[in-house]
């Protein structure tokens, strides 16, 4: 999927917040190489550089697009385009830390990804993970709902799939026997968000572009759009201050080699 950096960037403080909150949990004080997973425009990357002055640290994301905004925006760090379901540090280089603020929710199997990436940590080396865990809530169903009953089932029925990410159970089950400490825990924000539609737009820049992405005519993603934002505003309406509220589930993952 191509990303649009502008769109993602619209709700960069929210976006933030859990990506701040995730660092600030993490227990190293001078981590030698230090890697983010899933960089982005960088904006993180520039907060694990502030903390680590003294780490090589590298930033890996699969979008051109966002690694040329981290490049402009960032100096100091090594910026490395490639798949995160590929990813790993040399055998001679290990990790130690390895930080991916929500991407790893993108990939599949999450039984074989999570433990490989451990196993590249080096003794001591943390592995540091935040994934939404909102697939259950109206902001995601309403896009099902929105393709199940329209003229483009047949073209993106297929793209819908499970929750891609499990519950906190399973993440510890995964983890708990290989770690020395294991800290797991799930967090709701309210999001306060403005403007019209927010909550439509906040997904545009992430989950749902895929499917709009999909669609084979402007007109029908316009259609699919408004359809879905229709929707929305009943699950999410907008407070007499104009301001709407979004409630947004993460789950949080710090695991010690």
């Amino acid at each position: 999927m191509s990303w649009n950096p502008e769109q993602y960037l619209k709700f960069a403080e929210p976006r933030l917040r859990p990506a701040l909150d995730l660092l600030s949990r993490i227990d190293r004080d001078d981590p030698r190489r230090v890697y983010d997973l899933g960089c982005g425009a960088g904006n993180v990357t520039k907060l694990l550089k502030a903390r680590w002055e003294d780490a090589a640290i590298t930033g890996v994301d699969d979008s051109e697009a966002m690694l040329e905004r981290a490049a402009a925006a960032v100096i100091d760090v090594t910026w490395q385009r490639e798949s995160l379901a590929h990813w790993a540090p040399t055998a001679d280089a290990p990790a130690d830390v390895i930080y991916s603020n929500a991407a790893l929710h993108w990939l599949p199997d999450h039984a074989t990804i999570f433990p490989r990436l451990f196993s590249r940590l080096a003794p001591g080396g943390v592995l540091a993970v935040q994934m939404p865990r909102n697939f259950d809530a109206p902001s995601h169903t309403a896009i099902t709902d929105t393709i199940m009953s329209g003229p483009w089932r047949a073209r993106l029925e297929l793209l819908l799939k499970p929750a891609p990410v499990a519950p906190p159970s399973f993440y510890y089950d995964l983890l708990a026997p290989m770690s020395a400490s294991l800290d797991i825990w799930e967090c709701e924000y309210l999001q306060v968000l403005e403007g019209e539609d927010p909550v439509k737009e906040w997904t545009k820049g992430t989950w749902l572009k895929q499917f709009l992405d999909a669609l084979p005519t402007d007109a029908a993603a316009e259609r699919f759009e408004a359809e879905y934002a229709e929707r929305l505003r009943k699950a999410y309406p907008k407070r007499s201050d104009g301001k709407t509220l979004f409630p947004f589930r993460r789950l949080f993952i710090i695991a010690k080699r």
